[in-house]
């Protein structure tokens, strides 16, 4: 019975991280015309600071019960997310964005190479193997040219931070308090974008459209996805979280198809489809070497920093 309520839990879990990719994938071609009139740290502070003060709002009672470690774990969750993002902004203004795509996505690799190193995990083979898959899917789908410089460094260096962040979720995430941790740290993004941002002043959106893409985006891309990620990460191994959040170029590419009058190509369904493979790899992997439970309070007590 209770090896059933587990596999359901992982399950929910990974249903919702594909969720969030797919709202993130839905967000590419509504991003793409937003920043022509707001740039971009101006654009990442406003949404990210409209979805701290709704989760505030409502999840306030989650916020005041975190304990005091949970609270300083998610500050620094908060601040590698918003340094990331940064990053990745800054890097796409100086290479195109599918090869941005490709080096953001080095996460997937990443993320393991940082639990086998930091936390001292073995990663099982078949593991690697969908990591391996899964980067050859996000270059299939993503690189049409390729060179190093500036913008692949700092999109590199996000790349890192973003795999921090996913390993710091898997290893303190808990069911119970994710609501709160991801509350606080929408907040902490909100105030790393804004440091970016005063320099050269706030611009605001300009439109009714505009506003509506940046409420979808700081509400659902935002606020939800926060919470999905952190309570979904409580629930699943770093890596194959990685490896799920992989699907978001897939999904661009799917609502660029639908919404953004692209065409689809053999690239895009070769790349989904080694994606959408690892993904189900990874599963099999799951089921094959379930993860022992790091939820007890003694595996707490000793993770503490």
């Amino acid at each position: 019975m209770a090896a059933t309520s587990t596999r359901r839990t992982t399950l929910l879990a990974t249903g919702l991280l594909v969720l969030m990719t797919a709202t993130w994938g839905s967000t590419f071609f509504l991003i793409r015309d937003l920043v022509q009139h707001v740039p971009s740290a101006d654009f990442l502070f406003v949404r990210f600071t409209i979805a701290a003060i709704v989760m505030a709002v409502v999840f306030r009672a989650q916020i005041l019960a975190l304990p005091r470690r949970q609270l300083r774990l998610s500050l620094l969750l908060g601040a590698l997310y918003g340094c990331a993002q940064l990053l990745q902004t800054t890097g796409l203004e100086h290479t195109s964005a599918s090869v941005s795509g490709f080096v953001t996505g080095a996460y997937v690799v990443l993320t393991p190479i940082c639990g086998a190193v930091i936390l001292r995990k073995r990663i099982p083979g078949a593991l690697w193997v969908a990591v391996l898959l899964a980067t050859v899917g996000l270059g299939v789908l993503s690189l049409r040219g390729f060179a190093v410089g500036q913008g692949e460094g700092l999109t590199l260096a996000a790349a890192l931070l973003y795999a921090l962040h996913i390993v710091g979720l898997g290893q303190w995430s808990t069911p119970a308090q994710a609501t709160g941790m991801a509350s606080v740290q929408a907040g902490v993004i909100a105030a790393v974008c804004l440091v970016a941002a005063l320099p050269g002043g706030i611009t605001l959106p300009a439109t009714g459209g505009q506003w509506a893409s940046l409420l979808y985006m700081a509400l659902v891309a935002g606020a939800f996805a926060l919470w999905a990620q952190t309570w979904a990460q409580a629930h699943l191994d770093a890596t194959r979280a990685a490896i799920i959040m992989t699907t978001e170029p897939v999904f661009a590419a799917l609502f660029a198809v639908l919404f953004g009058g692209e065409s689809a190509t053999s690239r895009m369904l070769l790349g989904g489809a080694l994606v959408l493979a690892a993904m189900y790899l990874s599963e099999l992997s799951g089921r094959t070497h379930p993860p022992a439970d790091p939820r007890s309070a003694e595996a707490l007590h000793h993770d503490a920093p």
